[in-house]
């Protein structure tokens, strides 16, 4: 295995870990808490990150994994101006509570907000830390720590919930994830010269930072908007079903981009700085991600009945056309995770921040229009939205590149054939279950294996080049294993 392979290996191992541990404590918090108080929670975790990501880029990881030339005095700047922006983060929040809580008639929101705010003090270690560990590919140390932060985060979560705590379980488990992240980071790194405060290159950190953070709110904004505006318009109930909604539909992103995320920017600038011709490396990257990425969201959209039932319960049915009606959308998204590793490696990323404010604010008048009409009218406008954003961001990155749509419909072309054949497949164990004839269990096992079968029959008949990636991947792990398992020696 090379070090770009090692290090996609440990940052699957940490999302996979952490993927399973939320799947297993939202299954059981479904069973203790109500749509509706998820939904405050919902709305507690969107006000908290919309705010945070208005200032928190400025000295983020981004700044630190980007920088050609590296020095001390970069790394204590971009912590130093970290850790100030956070802590008027925290206070600001304390002061706004009450008024946000008023602003969405949910007394209940004020003590949520005042808790989450205690997160933004922590921050700036873990956040400079873990950047740090990004850069060097240090993903092995860093998908322990991230473990550690997901098991602290379900215990308390669940624990919490078992003991009446309401809404405010996944709050205060949330907090236990960050203390527990914070001091395995600091236990892992030991190189507490990197936290001493300085602001000799803070000058170079806004300049990074005021496009950053504003490419980072306008879309985190957009990601959390429709739970703000159903809160405010509709009810909490809506909140706790799209924010269910949501949270399957963006399985993919759990499974294969935030794996993908922490590795994409420090080997898409290496290749850069090594010459190679990012043309060539975006439209390889788009034909493997839609292979995995289409595919992976037919199945969950025909499937989502029994994928519900099971996961959740038969009490959140209601979630399933709005999975269904996301999972379409979703798909143009398959290049998203690119563009804004894509816009900083061409030196460009101003243009990052003009994309977003060209596709966002009408996207967000959409939403906001659909939420009068209810919670599955949100979820369709997505279909009108989200592929308007990706053509946007694709005809920016393309003005860089040099890339034509005739280049990425003739890249596209055998993703989009595999997805044609797994969703067949899919399709006849969809009906069989809706038909009474296999419990939900049973078709959706029927359905996995039929689409994993027909999956790798498209990718076979199209000759694909994720095929390649595969049996390169297989045998990386075959050769690690027997260094992974005990000698005779040692036993």
């Amino acid at each position: 295995m090379n070090s770009v392979q090692r290090s996609i290996l440990f940052s699957a191992a940490d999302r996979y870990g952490s993927l399973a541990l939320f799947i297993v404590a939202t299954a059981v918090l479904a069973r203790l808490l109500s749509p509706a108080e998820f939904g405050v929670y919902a709305v507690v975790n969107a006000i908290t990150a919309v705010i945070g990501a208005s200032f928190q880029e400025f000295g983020g990881g981004n700044y630190l994994i980007q920088k050609r030339e590296l020095s001390p005095a970069n790394v204590r700047s971009a912590f130093t101006v970290a850790l100030g922006i956070s802590i008027a983060i925290a206070l600001l929040l304390f002061v706004l509570a009450r008024a946000l809580s008023d602003l969405f008639a949910e007394e209940s929101l004020k003590r949520g907000i005042e808790v989450s705010a205690l997160n933004f003090l922590l921050a700036p270690f873990s956040g400079t830390i873990s950047a740090l560990l990004r850069r060097d590919m240090q993903f092995g140390t860093l998908a322990l720590c991230n473990f550690a932060a997901s098991v602290a985060v379900a215990l308390v979560s669940i624990g919490l919930a078992i003991a009446g705590f309401s809404y405010m379980a996944p709050v205060w488990g949330a907090l236990a994830g960050s203390v527990s992240l914070t001091l395995a980071l600091l236990a892992s790194h030991r190189d507490f010269g990197a936290l001493r405060p300085s602001l000799h290159e803070c000058r170079d950190i806004v300049s990074f930072g005021l496009y950053s953070s504003g490419v980072s709110v306008i879309n985190v904004f957009y990601n959390l908007a429709p739970q703000l505006f159903l809160a405010r318009i509709m009810d909490f109930m809506s909140v706790g079903l799209y924010s269910r909604a949501i949270n399957l539909t963006q399985t993919f992103d759990k499974l294969v981009t935030q794996v993908l995320n922490p590795v994409i920017m420090p080997v898409i600038v290496a290749r850069r700085q090594a010459g190679d011709d990012l043309k060539a490396v975006y439209l390889e990257a788009i034909e493997l991600l839609s292979a995995a990425h289409w595919p992976f969201l037919i199945f969950v959209a025909i499937m989502a009945r029994p994928i519900i039932a099971i996961w959740l319960g038969e009490t959140w049915l209601e979630v399933v056309p709005l999975v269904r009606l996301l999972c379409i959308a979703n798909m143009a998204l398959f290049a998203a995770c690119l563009s804004y590793p894509m816009l900083v490696a061409v030196g460009s990323v101003r243009d990052a921040l003009v994309s977003s404010f060209i596709s966002l604010p009408p996207s967000l008048l959409v939403i906001f229009a659909a939420s009068f009409f209810g919670v599955q009218a949100v979820a369709a406008s997505a279909v009108l939205t989200l592929p308007f954003q990706a053509a946007v961001a694709i005809y920016f990155i393309g003005r860089h590149l040099g890339l034509k749509p005739t280049d990425i419909t003739r890249t596209l072309m055998k993703s989009g054939i595999v997805t044609v054949v797994t969703a067949f497949g899919t399709s006849g164990c969809a009906a069989l279950t809706e038909a009474g004839m296999l419990t939900s269990l049973g078709g959706l096992a029927s359905g996995l294996g039929v689409a994993a079968l027909c999956w790798w029959l498209g990718l076979l008949m199209t000759g694909h080049p994720l095929l390649h990636h595969l049996h390169v991947a297989a045998a990386g792990l075959a050769r690690v294993a027997p260094k992974l398992r005990p000698s005779r020696s040692a036993l």
